[in-house]
């Protein structure tokens, strides 16, 4: 199998996994919106297939979700997702996919990078789209919907996502690092 598809199927499975896996926290509002279901898949494409494919991912993942199955909300929520996703996706692949070493360091420093800019994404997207309807996303909605109520997905995300990583690279399915550490007494 060419690269090229190997890319866009592990993209596809990625895809997948972010349309079903917010069923296993969706009904509990509350508690998908603090789990962040959707935010996994795309991190992982843009770690493991790259900053492109996670941004395709992340885009279209919640416009897909809500054709299918009719949620999130499309306007203001999929639309703002979409490019929060976006930015998670290409963030946390670019940022890896340039780092000097592909270690642990590395990966934190990918996922914190993508998940600050992401919201910042999130934020103005949301003040543009409820600007246009009349409405107002005053600061401290910005807080509460990007990091206060997002508190134990973010925890979950920096916890899962480098277990994950490292599990990958362990059963040879992600080259984690560069090169060999070469440590001799």
């Amino acid at each position: 199998m060419t690269k090229k598809i190997k890319d866009i199927t592990i993209s596809a499975v990625f895809l997948a996994i972010g349309l079903v896996l917010p069923f296993f926290t969706g009904q509990i509002k509350a508690l998908g919106n603090a789990f962040l279901p959707m935010h996994l898949p795309v991190m992982l494409c843009g770690l493991i297939v790259g900053p492109i494919h996670g941004l395709i991912v992340g885009l279209i993942l919640p416009i897909f979700r809500y054709f299918i199955f009719g949620r999130p909300q499309i306007y203001p929520t999929a639309i703002s997702m979409s490019f929060e996703l976006a930015t998670y996706g290409f963030v946390v692949g670019f940022v890896y996919k340039n780092s000097r070493w592909k270690c642990i360091i590395a990966l934190y420093e990918s996922l914190i990078i993508a998940m600050v800019l992401g919201r910042v994404v999130w934020g103005v997207v949301q003040m543009i789209l409820l600007g246009i309807s009349g409405s107002q996303f005053t600061y401290q909605m910005f807080m509460a919907g990007a990091f206060l109520n997002a508190v134990p997905g973010i925890i979950f995300q920096l916890a899962f996502i480098p277990i994950f990583m490292l599990y990958m690279h362990k059963t040879g399915l992600v080259k984690f690092y560069n090169k060999k550490l070469n440590v001799e007494a």
